[in-house]
């Protein structure tokens, strides 16, 4: 399977990820010839060789004479769905939009469909987005990792005034990377490279097994006195792995044992933990002493993040102890499809890979509870619905591939 991992030892923009594809062999003129798909119009694209603190990368330059920058989702979704672009690449890009829409949404405390964006809804962000998306699909790549971003620090202007570094919608989308700062006083992840992060990125972590066959360093527009502002990308075949072998990574198992607890507490203390970072967290019933029901919380996060689920079990539970053991885990690659419902909407539905063969595939509960709600029929149509549909655009895209 082709790999694309993602080295962000100077952040990560939609620029810095277009000048890394033409670096590692995706052809400017192809890109830009999908582009022009696109139903907007007045924007050009260049790419050219430059030197960042000796290091030599590949430039992307999107310039847009038209401005509107306050574009719905549902608005942006059309323009990718009137292009007529390769089932994947429009795929990709809806997914990147979504996840952004989501953000944005969680942050201002509205729904997706009243999210609009701003600076990401400009022209040449979308370019820039679709491009990348473009660009992915002509270099093969099908699955995608991604090292710790450095995000910068300081402040940045925008149009909702001055933010502090990573900008709120930014901090959001990378809340599952692991991420840093070196104390550079610039915006090194922005809203766009971590949106492309967000919605192609299923592993985070050092660099996975893989046989490298091209490297691409794109240039981030501004020089930086501290390093090289480039992205780095390695493009491979991940190393192949029998089904049931192999693990993909060390997690932190933390767990603690309460019998006391009042059973609301739990709900909005998972919820905390999942808002903190938690990989996952669930709850297993167990006997206690003198034979008492109780339960065993089980978290399980990055190592880093180890402390700060320590002291929420503390703070949020009546736990007065809490152990800690690392584990190796193993997940399947996922993406996520959009599909058209009869009942009235898109249901998105999260497929998993093993070995590049599609094992799994589920709609997302809220979608379905959504248009079920709105239809007034069972939930169950509309999931089964949803799946028939994914099927109908499985085949549907093997045929065209």
């Amino acid at each position: 399977m082709k790999l694309a991992y993602f080295d962000c030892f100077s952040g990560i923009s939609g620029d810095m990820v277009l000048g890394a594809l033409v670096d590692a062999g995706a052809d400017i003129a192809r890109i830009e010839a999908q582009l022009r798909k696109l139903p907007v119009t007045g924007w050009t694209i260049s790419a050219e060789k430059v030197k960042r603190k000796g290091m030599v990368a590949t430039y992307v330059r999107v310039e847009a004479a038209e401005q509107t920058k306050h574009r719905h989702l549902s608005h942006i979704l059309k323009i990718i769905e009137d292009a007529g672009l390769a089932p994947r690449v429009a795929q990709r890009a809806r997914t990147i939009f979504e996840c952004l829409g989501e953000a944005e949404a969680r942050i201002h405390q509205t729904s997706i469909e009243k999210v609009h964006f701003h600076e990401v809804g400009a022209v040449d962000a979308i370019v820039d987005i679709v491009g990348a998306c473009v660009g992915f699909e002509m270099l093969g790549i099908e699955e995608f990792a991604c090292g710790p971003i450095n995000v910068g620090a300081g402040r940045v202007n925008t149009e909702h005034g001055i933010l502090p570094v990573p900008a709120p919608a930014t901090a959001d989308l990378l809340r599952h990377a692991t991420t840093y700062s070196t104390g550079i006083e610039k915006e090194l992840a922005t809203p766009t490279g971590a949106a492309i992060l967000a919605g192609t990125t299923t592993k985070y972590g050092p660099l996975p097994m893989m046989t490298v066959a091209r490297i691409g360093y794109g240039a981030g527009s501004a020089e930086l006195a501290e390093q090289a502002n480039v992205l780095r990308i390695f493009v491979g075949e991940a190393a192949a792995r029998e089904a049931g072998t192999g693990w993909d990574e060390t997690i932190t198992v933390i767990e603690a044992n309460v019998d006391d607890m009042n059973p609301q507490i739990y709900a909005y203390f998972s919820q905390k933990a999942l808002e903190t970072g938690a990989l996952d967290v669930f709850s297993t019933p167990v006997q206690m002493k003198k034979n008492r029901p109780g339960l065993l919380v089980t978290i399980l996060c990055d190592a880093t993040k180890a402390d700060a689920m320590a002291e929420l079990l503390f703070r949020e539970t009546t736990t007065i102890g809490v152990r800690k053991y690392e584990a190796q885990r193993r997940i399947l690659a996922r993406d996520s499809v959009t599909v058209q419902s009869k009942f009235g909407g898109d249901v998105r539905i999260k497929v998993a890979h093993l070995n590049g063969d599609v094992v799994n595939a589920q709609p997302e509960y809220e979608d379905c509870q959504r248009l079920a709600a709105a239809a007034g029929v069972p939930l169950r149509q509309v999931m089964a619905d949803a799946l028939h549909a994914y099927q109908h655009f499985a085949k549907t895209q093997k045929k065209n591939s």
